[in-house]
């Protein structure tokens, strides 16, 4: 079986190890400890040689690092390779160490890099009773690179002249539908849903913010798990009114809360899902509240696969509870706090300004 990104370990309690060429081929440790080393350091062989081993590893997501790279490596692998500020930050610290999570990003970076070169076309689908943030919302799509993207608005409870400067300015197709406020939030998102035409649905929500590679990850993700529902993990959260910003990689019990891996829960603004599974699932369940959580439910049910990817390209905002379907006191969110900076701190993946 082929390595993939699935078991990737935040912590590694083992440093670097090496890989070199020897004899024919690439020697590296064996695959069940790649997963607790810091990384891999390339030793280079005097002449060129085949890298379809290393590309491997990079899909994988296992870190790789080198002093220099020779000139028969490609451009961007040796960019990714010789780049070693994620090296800067000394391991140890645990699930609060800032090194764990550079070392991540340098893993997702590599795995963009090694995977699959298909664009596929994906339809966002949004419903907000906020016209004041659809703007930013479509700003935030447009950014979107490795795939198609389409929109599909519901708009809940105002009409399209509320947003025409917005939609007219976006570069993406937008498709829109307009619900009276008394309609369910799931059934709005079903009606814009019902104008999709990509491969993929996948849903976002009008007030967080997305990195620009965030739809890909997800279908790369889909690629190589197999799950017929991906998400991430709501891992990073703006406290708006305390301009703050923590990172989660725990529940309030202490107990991990893991990326690369099946599980019945991913954060419902990044619900991903085919098409034609989103339509045997039935669509999203006519709720006014929890939608993304009965529809989890649903699926997890239904037998359907759920994979949780790594969530460094999504950051979730959070008020003082009246704006939000998900009922926290932000307390809640100090409380499993692995990381705690002032301001709006996401990871670096985000490409925010």
């Amino acid at each position: 079986m082929s390595l993939t990104p699935a078991g990737f370990a935040r912590t590694a309690d083992q440093g670097l190890a090496r890989l070199h060429w020897h004899d024919g081929g690439w020697v590296r440790p064996p695959a069940a400890e790649l997963r607790r080393l810091r990384g891999l350091e390339i030793d280079w062989p005097a002449g060129e040689v085949p890298l379809d081993d290393v590309m491997e590893l990079a899909a994988a997501g296992v870190p790789l690092t080198a002093a220099h790279a020779p000139a028969w490596v490609p451009a961007g692998l040796a960019a990714l390779l010789t780049d070693r500020d994620w090296l800067a930050h000394e391991p140890g610290g645990g699930l609060r160490c800032l090194a764990d999570l550079r070392r991540e990003e340098h893993s997702v970076r590599l795995r963009r890099l090694a995977g699959p070169t298909a664009t596929p076309k994906v339809s966002i689908v949004m419903a907000t009773m906020r016209p004041g943030l659809v703007g930013e919302a479509l700003a935030q799509m447009a950014r979107q690179r490795g795939v198609e993207a389409e929109v599909m608005l519901g708009l809940h409870g105002f009409t399209y002249d509320e947003v025409r400067p917005a939609v007219e300015s976006c570069p993406l197709p937008v498709s829109w539908v307009e619900a009276e406020r008394a309609v369910p939030f799931g059934e709005v998102l079903n009606r814009a849903a019902a104008q999709a035409t990509g491969d993929h649905l996948a849903k976002w929500d009008d007030d967080d913010w997305y990195g620009p590679d965030h739809l890909a990850d997800l279908v790369m993700a889909a690629a190589y798990s197999g799950a017929d529902v991906v998400g991430t993990t709501g891992e990073f959260f703006y406290l708006e009114p305390l301009h703050v910003t923590v990172r989660r990689v725990t529940f309030a019990s202490g107990a991990s809360y893991p990326s690369e891996v099946w599980s019945d829960h991913v954060a419902g603004g990044t619900i991903t899902v085919s098409r034609a599974t989103f339509r045997d699932l039935g669509g999203f369940p006519a709720l006014p509240r929890s939608v993304d959580r009965e529809f989890l439910k649903a699926a997890h049910e239904s037998g359907a696969r759920i994979y949780r990817t790594h969530g460094l390209g999504y950051m979730l905002r959070r008020g003082l509870g009246g704006g939000h379907t998900w009922q926290l006191p932000l307390g809640h969110f100090l409380k499993v706090a692995a990381n705690q900076w002032h301001g709006f701190r996401p990871s670096l993946l985000m490409e925010a300004a």
